[in-house]
């Protein structure tokens, strides 16, 4: 070319985007980016493309998002395992609200932070009524969260059935486990 004495245009950042057409001619890119790097907006090393958490940094290893600890995964467990309701009811309990409002507390503390409730029942009745049952009481926990102030689209509520027992419904015993709201944090949905 003329401009550049018969030599090739220049690409100073080796990234086959010549100087021209690079937005970042001293920083190795990529075409769809004009040159530039993929984005890192929240800037923990993984790139907004691989990032689930695009503006709150965390490891790579947890797709760029924080990692929930221990002592809080603890806390949601134990609020869910006393999620009671009125029998044959998705009326809670008010035994549930103690655990219920430090839910509310870690979820006001991290407002990136998204909650599944999963609401399952024993094998008594039939699967129709099961299912809607489970559906209610998952959807009752749901709303007590978002009537103390927590945002509705960061919460998701399922109802399982009998579908997913984890103990034998022949037994007593074996149909409370099986009555059971479980609860999981993320940072992604």
């Amino acid at each position: 070319m003329a401009r550049y004495q018969g030599c090739p245009t220049p690409d100073s950042d080796k990234d086959g985007i010549t100087d021209e057409d690079d937005k970042c001619p001293t920083v190795f890119g990529v075409a769809r980016y004009q040159g530039c790097p993929v984005p890192d907006t929240d800037g923990d090393g993984t790139n907004d493309e691989d990032d689930k958490c695009v503006t709150i940094p965390g490891p790579a290893d947890n797709f760029g998002c924080p990692v929930i600890t221990e002592e809080v995964k603890k806390k949601v467990n134990t609020a869910a395992k006393n999620i009671l309701f009125i029998t044959g009811s998705a009326k809670l309990q008010t035994s549930s609200y103690k655990g219920l409002n430090d839910v509310i507390l870690i979820m006001k503390d991290n407002p990136a932070m998204s909650l599944a409730i999963d609401g399952h029942t024993d094998n008594v009745g039939s699967d129709e009524l099961n299912q809607k049952l489970s559906d209610n009481r998952a959807a009752a926990v749901k709303n007590y969260l978002v009537s103390k102030g927590i945002d509705e689209s960061r919460i998701t509520s399922t109802g399982h059935g009998e579908t997913m027992p984890i103990a034998d419904n022949a037994t007593a015993a074996g149909r409370q486990q099986n009555r059971r709201s479980e609860m999981t944090l993320s940072y992604y949905k």
